[in-house]
């Protein structure tokens, strides 16, 4: 049996009705998961490679029990990932912004509100489709390169509307956190030139 199988079972948890069977990958995935929390809590570049693992094992996972919208999200976090590791093994001591945890203005709140409302009812009665024409075009791709890769069978969501509120309000969460931290290093970065170019003028 592949380990990459959720068939594979390491443990019979006896908690719930009838029990909860956590499979080797889904334990190897979690634990890939806390290491990257741990190692992110201590400032640590590491916990990009551990988180880039966690999902890639998850969505291996999400698409063997037909969660489309939560293997679209981890490939959303695979990018997300990337450029955290990129972002972060350029940062200096001259150019780190320090952040201040402050309310969304009320008109942005509603703002981001109704796209996460619109958001999760297209994904709800769409993302059987969306996510055949995503794997089509993966496909396609694969077979460009000379693999020889069919297009799989795949079947309906399993849950569409908590599949795709968890996959909508997740995007928009990383969306917003990262404009926040775009904003302030811009207004940084902004501060920065000038005092540079009042530098060239030999004002400082």
């Amino acid at each position: 049996m592949s380990f990459f199988s959720t068939s594979n079972i390491l443990v019979h948890i006896p908690l719930g009705a009838g029990g909860y069977d956590l499979s080797w990958i889904e334990a190897i995935g979690t634990l890939f998961g806390l290491l990257c929390i741990w190692y992110a809590s201590k400032e640590k570049i590491i916990n990009y490679l551990f988180g880039l693992i966690n999902v890639t094992l998850f969505a291996v996972i999400f698409f063997q029990i037909q969660l489309y919208a939560s293997l679209l999200l981890q490939l959303f976090f695979f990018g997300a990932n990337i450029y955290g590791w990129y972002a972060w093994s350029r940062q200096t001591q001259d150019n780190q912004a320090e952040l201040q945890i402050r309310w969304l203005p009320l008109p942005k709140a509603l703002a981001w509100a109704a796209v996460c409302v619109i958001g999760i009812g297209l994904m709800t009665f769409n993302i059987d489709r969306v996510f055949a024409w995503l794997t089509q075009i993966a496909v396609a791709v694969m077979q460009g390169l000379g693999l020889n890769v069919q297009m799989p069978e795949l079947q309906p969501d399993a849950f569409p509307f908590w599949d795709s509120a968890m996959m909508v309000l997740s995007i928009v969460a990383m969306i917003r956190a990262d404009l926040a931290d775009l904003d302030v290093l811009s207004e940084e970065d902004l501060l920065n030139r000038r005092y540079q170019r009042l530098m060239s003028y030999g004002y400082a």
